[in-house]
């Protein structure tokens, strides 16, 4: 009896050592990352713009995604019009004073006929709702420098009221100058974090 459990208590110790080594964490390179929306403009055409400062983070267990969770810098909102941007980052859009990030978490990985959906908790102005986020995932293989990346492209829709930004500037027409559905796009790269390193290049 002894030796049986003996035996199992190795097993058990092999079968959580195969598990920790297959769980892998990679970083997002911010470099090599673009976090972006499209929002409809006064009906006629989609305005887009992009986040510049966010981190985030993709762990993979035996080469799947088992996690992703990223946190976005409201401030960093950047459209290529000054004026544009500081308005967005007023209480009448993002409210960046009060609600200076942007969050998501997956609370858990769906992957139906080959393609993968992350389900996430996404927060913005203080509002958490359940986000379907329908992703691809690329790679590993190694850059330049001996890194393992990987690749991460994720697309979905949004209503922006759903938020609390409840922007309503009408035209003459009836037509929102802003849109309400907004399309947010992740196109991202990620270094696998190893022993005495964690930077990208």
């Amino acid at each position: 009896m002894q030796l049986k459990q003996i035996l199992t208590s190795i097993a058990a110790t092999l079968l959580l050592g195969s598990v920790a080594y297959a769980m892998d964490t990679y970083n997002i390179d911010p470099a090599h990352t673009s976090i972006g929306f499209s929002v409809r403009h006064l009906g006629l055409n989609n305005v887009k713009g992009q986040f510049k400062e966010f981190a985030g983070v993709i762990v993979l267990d035996d080469g799947k995604i088992a996690e992703a969770r990223g946190t976005i810098q409201v401030k960093s909102v950047d459209t290529g019009v000054q004026q544009r941007d500081n308005h967005l980052r007023t209480a009448d859009f993002f409210d960046a004073t009060n609600y200076p990030t942007i969050t998501f978490k997956t609370k858990r990985i769906e992957t139906t006929g080959g393609q993968i959906v992350m389900i996430s908790d996404f927060t913005m102005r203080g509002v958490t709702k359940e986000l379907r986020l329908p992703a691809k995932l690329a790679g590993p293989s190694k850059d330049s420098w001996g890194n393992l990346r990987i690749g991460l492209e994720a697309k979905t829709k949004l209503n922006r009221k759903d938020y609390g930004i409840n922007y309503h500037q009408v035209l003459e027409t009836g037509v929102l100058a802003v849109g309400e559905e907004v399309e947010l796009e992740i196109n991202a790269e990620a270094v696998k974090e190893t022993a005495g390193r964690t930077g990208n290049k």
